[in-house]
């Protein structure tokens, strides 16, 4: 086997290898050897068919099967000799590819980069902390009566946690723009879905009452035209409608999965399940925060196209699932790459330096931890032992749990290495994602 190869550009090569045309036609041989014993043909006895017409009629296509074998086997053991760690499968073209001539071909692709770890120390991390507290748990018991409340029309001035039926009607330099107008529009007051002024301005209104509201677009609106314009909406109200709310009753409670059961029982639950959410959400929290630090540790890193391009096709997929609802109708390929890139070259970075941090730190995955993940996650289900089973049963669910625990590992040697501030935030504040692109992880 004759090798050579050729750096063409940063991380890619292209190998040039020659393999004799012995070995290939030894494998054609032994391979029509073979089929001579058992093929049927029109005219011949099984076993009988000569190998000048088994040539004729099956040589072209083994000799191709062969080619194919052999030029996966050969590109194997060219790398290993040359101590290359592809990132991706390699292209390949053919160059001579001739019947008792040497095959040779090309392999072009990129080679696993060097990874070189910043000092672990310099990560800074801000590592938040929370409880659920009762005023939590009386918000999330209130906030789940209101989803499951009736609305009934009052005559009073409109007030914050009410909904308005509204008609308006908004002029921007005298003029009507597209959106700015509505009929019976129901509005939510307090859930600030609308431009700052817009609910408060509706605040203190009853039914059959107008008003003329002179706003002002935010600088950052998703409409290019309207930001930062003035505006004037002129406002009528409708009708003013109330939540009422539903009793703390056994019915209720059923609307949650307890048959039976008191308040207090129902609050315990739904504190449970608050405190569940709320550990995964500082977990996440800091993992990505330290993820955010790795990734701008590392950011001069070279990164395989091919690692780029993979994590944009695995990423443009959750989001088509996510649009598709789970269906497959939606095609992942309609969305644009550019939307992923820079989210895609992050997660490529941080990848390849956890990977060294494992390879570095020796880090093995805990079986310890690994049985607590399938427990925990087993644990929100009617029979949790035959979840636990159903894990360790297949080893695809294995390997994602695996890895996940791996992660959290690296994670957990990065803090203990890193400087780590602590800053006691509340609930609401604690389950809801940074906005800073940490979340990007």
């Amino acid at each position: 086997m004759q090798v050579s190869i050729e750096t063409t550009s940063g991380l890619e090569r292209k190998m040039t290898l020659g393999v004799p045309a012995e070995r290939i036609d030894a494998e054609v041989n032994e391979r029509l050897n073979k089929a001579s014993k058992t093929v049927r043909l029109d005219g011949f006895r099984k076993g009988k068919v000569p190998m000048n017409v088994l040539k004729k009629r099956f040589g072209e296509s083994i000799r191709q099967e062969v080619v194919g074998e052999v030029l996966g086997r050969t590109f194997a053991e060219a790398v290993a000799q040359e101590k290359l760690k592809p990132a991706g499968r390699p292209e390949i073209e053919s160059v001579k590819n001739e019947p008792g001539q040497d095959l040779e071909f090309v392999a072009t692709f990129e080679v696993m980069p060097e990874v070189v770890l910043t000092d672990l120390t310099k990560v800074v991390v801000t590592k938040p902390l929370a409880e659920v507290t009762e005023e939590d748990v009386t918000a999330m018991i209130d906030a789940l009566r209101k989803q499951n409340a009736s609305w009934e029309e009052v005559n009073r001035p409109a007030v914050n946690g009410d909904e308005v039926n509204i008609d308006y009607n908004g002029l921007m330099d005298g003029k009507e723009f597209d959106g700015g107008s509505a009929k019976e529009f129901m509005l939510d007051l307090g859930a600030s879905k609308a431009i700052p002024g817009f609910e408060e301005g509706v605040v203190g209104m009853s039914a059959g009452e107008e008003k003329v509201l002179s706003l002002t677009f935010p600088e950052n609106y998703h409409a290019e035209e309207l930001k930062g314009k003035p505006v004037e909406f002129t406002i009528k109200v409708n009708a003013v409608t109330e939540a009422v709310m539903p009793p703390l009753d056994e019915a209720f409670f059923a609307l949650y999965g307890m048959e039976q059961g008191t308040e207090e029982r129902f609050r315990e639950v739904v504190r449970l399940n608050m405190e569940r959410d709320l550990k995964q959400a500082l977990k996440t929290k800091t993992t990505g925060r330290v993820m955010e630090q790795l990734c701008n540790l590392h950011s001069e890193q070279e990164i395989p196209e091919v690692l780029i391009a993979s994590e944009v096709t695995k990423m443009k997929k959750q989001m088509a699932d996510r649009m598709g609802g789970g269906a497959s109708n939606f095609d992942p390929e309609l969305l644009p790459d550019d939307l992923f890139i820079d989210q895609a070259k992050r997660r490529s970075i941080v990848s390849l330096i956890i990977n060294e941090i494992v390879k570095t730190e020796k880090i093995e995955t805990s079986p310890e931890r690994v049985r607590d993940r399938v427990e925990e996650m087993a644990s929100t289900y009617e029979k949790p032992e035959e979840v636990v089973k159903y894990y360790y049963s297949s080893q695809e669910l294995m390997k994602g749990v695996e890895s996940a625990v791996l992660q959290d590992q690296v994670i957990d040697h990065v803090l203990s290495v890193a400087t780590v501030n602590e800053e006691e935030v509340s609930y609401q504040k604690a389950i809801q994602p940074d906005q800073d692109g940490t979340a990007d992880f």
